[in-house]
C-alpha cells in the first residue's frame, strides 16, 4: 500500500527553470531546509491526520521553533523580516504534502490570521498575542465567511455593539479553517451599515459565549473547518484591529495574499500530482507497452503541463508584483481562478490515467482529486473572480481604501506638477541625456509642458511649443488617480481612458520620476 511519505519521496524535488528568475541560492537553500524538516515531520504522519479530521497543535510548535510563521514577521515579534518569496517557498513545499487539508492549516496561520495582525492590530494586541503565534505556541484564524454570505463580504451579519469599554458579539461564522482548534480569531463584524461598516476584531477562543462544530468535509480532511457561534460574547474595545468600519477594505487588501496563497498551493499540488502521475505512467504496461508510450495520453500530458508551466509564470509575476507591494488585487483574482480551475481539470485528466487504481483510496490520486474540488470554491469561488475581474476590467471598480490619510489627502492637478522637479531622477536623465518635449492635455484647454534636456527640467502651464515628441491626452482626474495609484496605469492606457502620441517615449518619461509618496 502506498504511504505519503514513500510518494513524496520519489516526487518531492520538482524544479522548473523559471524559479531562476526569482530565487537566490539563499531562497534554494531555504527549499531544501524546509523540505527536509516536512520529510521527517510531517509526510510520516498525513494519512493518519487525514483519518482524525486535524492537525496536531504540537506540529504549530514544531513549525513555530524553525522560524516558519514568522518568514517575513518584524524581528521584534521572533520574525526574520524576509522577503515574500521565502513565503512562496513555504507555500509551495507544504503543499506537497499529499494532503491539501494539512497545507490549509498550516498556512491559513500565518498567511490569514497572522497577516491581519501584522498590518492592522496595535502594538498592544501585538505584543499580547503575535510572539506566540510566530512561536507557535497559539494558533489563530480569520473569520469572515457567514451562512449566507461568503464571497459577499458586506453581507456579513454577524454584530459587534460597543458597549462602553467593550463590543458585544452575536452572530456566527461557517467553514473557518483552523476555527476549531484556534486560540484566537480574527473575526469580521458589522459596526455600521454596508461594506463601509465592518471591523476586524480579535476575540480569543475560550471566550464565554464562543462555541464551536467541527465540520465533515469532502476534501481537505486534515483541517479542522469548524462553524462557529457567538452568544453575547464580550471582548474589550482594544481587540479591535485598525479603524473601526474599515474592515472590508483591510479585507480586500489582505485578499491578495489569500489568492495567492491559493493559487501558489494549487500549482505547487499539481506538480506533484503530474509528477506522481508520470511516474505511474512509466509503471504500467498496457498491450505491450508503457502508458506514457500511447500518444494520446502523452498530448494530453503535454497540454496540462503547457497550461501549469503558463499559470505558474504569470503566478510569479503577480508574486513579484505583490513583493514590491505594487496593487494587484485583479492579478491576484485571476491567478487564483487560472490555477484553482486548473489544478481541478489537472485532478480529473490525471485520474483518469490510473484507471480503477484512480479510484481507489490507497491512491493518492482520489485524496488529490477531492481536494482540488475546494480551490475554485474557498477563498472566492471561480465566479466571484470572474466578477472581481469583470467589474475592474470594465467598469474600473478599485478595491483600494478611499481613506485619506496625510499622505494621500487628494491633490489638485497643479499640486501633482509642482511635484515633479522632487521626484525627477536628475542623475538618470544626465547619465542618459535625454531630450524629450512633453505636452499634456487636460479637459477645458487646460495644457501643462515639460522640458527635460539632460539633468535640466522645466515646467509650464501652457501650450509654449508648436510640436512636441510625447503627447498624453486625459482628464486631469484620470491622471491624478493613476499618479496616486488609484487606478492602474496599465488598465488607464487599455481602456483609453489615457492616450499617448508615442507608447515608448511615455515609458522613457515614466521611468525618470520618482513614484509619488
Amino acid at each position: 500500500m502506498e504511504t505519503s511519505a514513500n510518494i513524496a519521496v520519489k516526487t518531492s524535488k520538482i524544479m522548473t527553470n523559471l524559479e531562476q528568475y526569482y530565487l537566490t541560492e539563499e531562497h534554494q537553500l531555504f527549499r531544501k531546509t524546509l523540505r527536509d524538516f516536512l520529510d521527517a515531520e510531517i509526510l510520516p504522519h498525513v494519512d493518519k491526520w487525514e483519518e482524525d479530521g486535524c492537525v496536531p497543535r504540537d506540529i504549530y510548535k514544531k513549525f513555530g521553533d524553525m522560524g516558519f510563521f514568522g518568514l517575513s514577521q518584524e524581528e521584534e515579534y521572533g520574525g526574520s523580516n524576509l522577503d515574500f518569496w521565502y513565503d512562496v517557498i513555504f507555500i509551495e513545499e507544504v503543499a506537497k504534502c499529499w494532503s491539501g487539508g494539512f497545507s490549509a492549516s498550516v498556512s491559513a496561520h500565518p498567511y490569514l490570521a497572522l497577516s491581519h495582525m501584522k498590518y492592522e492590530a496595535s502594538k498592544a494586541l501585538k505584543d499580547k498575542y503575535l510572539a506566540k503565534a510566530i512561536a507557535g505556541e497559539i494558533v489563530g484564524c480569520l473569520a469572515i465567511t457567514e451562512p449566507h454570505a461568503g464571497s459577499d463580504v458586506a453581507g456579513i451579519k454577524t454584530t459587534a455593539t460597543k458597549q462602553g469599554d467593550k463590543y458585544i458579539i452575536n452572530g456566527s461564522k461557517c467553514f473557518i479553517t483552523n476555527g476549531y482548534l484556534a486560540d484566537f480569531m480574527i473575526v469580521a463584524c458589522k459596526t455600521g451599515e454596508g461594506a463601509s461598516g465592518i471591523s476586524m476584531i480579535l476575540v480569543e477562543g475560550n471566550q464565554k459565549g464562543v462555541s464551536r462544530n467541527n465540520l465533515n468535509k469532502l476534501g481537505w480532511r486534515a483541517s479542522d473547518t469548524a462553524e462557529i457561534a457567538f452568544d453575547q460574547v464580550e471582548v474589550p474595545i482594544t481587540n479591535l484591529l485598525g479603524e473601526e468600519n474599515k474592515g472590508f477594505y483591510y479585507i480586500m487588501q489582505r485578499f491578495e495574499l489569500e489568492r495567492l496563497t491559493m493559487s501558489l498551493g494549487a500549482i505547487s499540488s499539481s506538480e506533484l500530482m503530474m509528477q506522481y502521475t508520470l511516474q505511474y505512467m512509466s509503471e504500467r504496461k498496457a498491450f505491450g507497452k508503457s502508458i506514457n508510450k500511447f500518444q494520446v495520453l502523452r498530448h494530453r500530458i503535454a497540454q496540462l503541463s503547457a497550461e501549469l508551466e503558463s499559470v505558474k509564470a504569470y503566478t510569479y509575476l503577480v508574486c513579484q508584483m505583490h513583493s514590491e507591494k505594487k496593487y494587484c488585487v485583479k492579478e491576484a483574482s485571476m491567478s487564483k481562478l487560472l490555477a484553482t480551475e486548473l489544478s481541478d481539470k489537472l485532478a480529473y485528466q490525471c485520474l483518469q490515467m490510473f484507471g480503477g487504481y484512480g479510484y481507489m483510496e490507497d491512491y493518492k490520486a482520489a485524496r488529490f482529486f477531492r481536494d482540488s474540488r475546494l480551490g475554485t470554491i474557498g477563498g472566492g469561488t471561480s465566479e466571484i473572480m470572474c466578477e472581481i475581474i469583470a467589474k475592474m476590467v470594465i467598469d474600473d471598480k478599485s478595491y483600494q481604501s478611499t481613506d485619506q490619510s496625510p499622505q494621500q489627502k487628494p491633490i489638485s492637478i497643479d499640486e501633482l506638477f509642482a511635484t515633479l522637479p522632487a521626484r525627477f531622477k536628475q542623475e538618470k536623465a544626465k547619465s542618459t541625456n535625454v531630450n524629450l518635449n512633453v505636452l499634456f492635455e487636460f479637459e477645458n484647454n487646460l495644457n501643462y509642458s515639460l522640458s527635460i534636456n539632460g539633468d535640466d527640467l522645466s515646467i509650464a502651464k501652457e501650450r509654449n511649443l508648436d510640436t512636441y515628441d510625447l503627447i498624453l491626452t486625459t482628464e486631469s482626474s484620470t491622471y491624478i488617480a493613476v499618479e496616486t495609484g488609484k487606478i492602474n496605469s496599465q488598465e488607464a492606457f487599455m481602456s483609453g481612458k489615457i492616450k499617448v502620441s508615442d507608447l515608448g517615449k511615455m515609458m522613457l518619461m515614466g521611468g525618470l520620476f520618482r513614484k509619488l509618496v
